[in-house]
Order: structure tokens, then sequence, then C-alpha cells
């Protein structure tokens, strides 16, 4: 399948025709499924953290890997924001604000953007993911996006912003300004005592995961160009959103988020239910790529 197929429905009219029953089971939730996703994931980032902290031996060939565990903990905040990956609702808020101050990100203010992007799926005028943030065009601007400097800077931006009650984003509810004021204030703080320990106590946290996640940060972004990267700005999911086909490594530390035309069509469809949803969306799906190298291949030579 390549990009751009024509197919006979779009995402609308693929879902009003859905049956009830077939509705019902693929936004089934599951405590189990979630949590034993996140204990392997947060499992294996806590075993590499160890092991670099322990120094073992050639530790230093773990800092890559452990950096990519880390910073693929946005997919699971990701997730987290749709309140998807967990029956409970309690868990999806807690699981989702540890992901994101292990990443910088403040998880109640990321709702708000993300919701706005589902909304505004590849609208260039209302999308926030669009908005003063455009997709590389250039090699220089392509190779900037994806050192990941823009994003950390802007993360840090937001934090200072909103910590000072100077939120302005269209996307946030006015009634949200306090929680999102008191969420931010307590994230800097939090990364003021991480550099006071580390300054003072202990180098094991800028070991085991400042460094790692700065490494990491090219690996998301690799990923996440992907989703929506020269995609047609039209209102069908099937065709603003790529479902990119790779192997189940990477499908099981992205939370099944390659199946993404199939998440934006229908985004209440849990994480463990997306493999079954593209099975009766395939047909429909207008663009899609085989394999990430291959994206960015293609990407690369779209550049001026």
């Amino acid at each position: 399948m390549t990009d751009h197929g024509k197919r006979a429905l779009d995402h609308k009219s693929f879902l009003a025709a859905l049956p009830a029953d077939t509705r019902t089971a693929l936004l089934l939730k599951s405590n189990s499924r979630g949590l034993g996703r996140l204990a392997l994931h947060w499992g294996a980032l806590l075993l590499v953290g160890a092991l670099i902290g322990s120094k073992v031996p050639m530790w230093p060939l773990l800092i890559l890997p452990q950096g990519i565990l880390i910073i693929f903990t946005f997919t699971i905040m990701h997730e987290c924001t749709h309140k998807t990956p967990f029956r409970t609702a309690w868990l999806n808020e807690a699981v989702g604000q540890a992901c994101g101050l292990l990443i910088a990100m403040p998880f109640q203010w990321f709702r708000y953007f993300h919701l706005a992007h589902h909304r505004f799926t590849h609208d260039e005028t209302r999308d926030p993911e669009l908005l003063g943030h455009p997709k590389p065009e250039t090699l220089s601007q392509y190779v900037k996006h994806l050192s990941g400097i823009g994003i950390w800077a802007e993360n840090f931006r937001t934090l200072l912003r909103n910590a000072t009650g100077r939120c302005c984003d269209s996307f946030v509810p006015m009634g949200a300004s306090v929680k999102i004021r008191v969420e931010s204030i307590f994230i800097v703080l939090f990364y003021i005592v991480i550099a006071l320990f580390s300054l003072t106590t202990s180098t094991a946290l800028i070991t085991a995961w400042i460094i790692p996640v700065l490494l990491g940060q090219p690996f998301l972004r690799l990923y996440l160009l992907a989703e929506h990267g020269r995609c047609p700005h039209v209102a069908d999911m099937f065709e603003n959103s790529r479902t990119t086909f790779t192997n189940r490594a990477v499908k099981t530390l992205t939370w099944n988020m390659p199946y993404h035309a199939e998440h934006h069509a229908y985004p209440n469809v849990p994480f463990h239910r997306l493999p079954d949803f593209h099975r009766l969306v395939r047909a429909h799906l207008k663009t899609t790529k085989n394999g990430y190298a291959a994206f960015h291949k293609d990407y690369i030579l779209t550049l001026r």
C-alpha cells in the first residue's frame, strides 16, 4: 500500500457504518492490558537505569537505549490524555502526570493542546501542532527538527509561561488556568530539586536520565514526523494521518501508535484494540508507509 492511494470511504462514513456491537468491543478498556504494557516499559527503563547507575562493564553503551525508553514515555502520556490505557480514571491521570514529569512536559496542558490537534488535525490555520511549528522544508530545518533543540526550548518556555500565570494558549479553557499554573510550578520546582541534587550529592540522575533523554529525543522526532508529515491538509482522518507499517518492537515501544490514522479516526479505541481496528479499516486507509526508513528517505528527497 502506498501514500495517497484511493479508497472508498472516509473515516466518518466508515464509523457511521460500524455495527454497534463492534463499536462496543473496540472501546473496551483494560487495567490488566494497560498495567502489563506499563510494567514492560517502565520495568525496562528502571533496569537499564540501574545498570547505568551501577557502572556495569560497558555501561555507556546503555545510555542511548535508556534515552529511547525514557523519551518514548511520551507515547504513554499521549494515550493517557485520551483516558484510554486503563479502565480506572485515576490511573490514567497518575501515569500521565508521571510520564510528563520524566520528559518535562506538563500533562494537563498537553491534554488541551493534543485534543485541539485532534479537533483540527492537519488544519494549517487551527491545528496547534502546525501553528508556529511548520514541518521542516529545508535540510537545515530537518536537521534542527530532529535534534530536539526546538522542542526542549519550547517545553521550558511553556513551563515558565504557565508557571508565572501567563498562559495565553487559545486551546486552554479559562477555567483551567489555575490547574495549569499549579502543574507547571510543581514541574519547575521538581527540576530545580533534581539540579541541586545532581550538583551537590550525586550525578547518577544525569547519567541515567538527563543525558539519555537528550540523546533519545531525535528518535522521538523521527517517529512523530511520520504521523502527519507530508500528509494532505484535508478533513478525512484516513488521509491526513499516516499509518506506518513497522515491527512488533516499535509498536510495543509506542503503544501501537504507528496505527496513527486509526487512532485519529477513532481516538477512544484503547491501544490494545488498535490492531483489531486496523484490520477493519485497512482497505480504506489512504496514507500509509512501509517503515520509518522509507518515510524519511522520501521526505528528505522533498527538502530544498
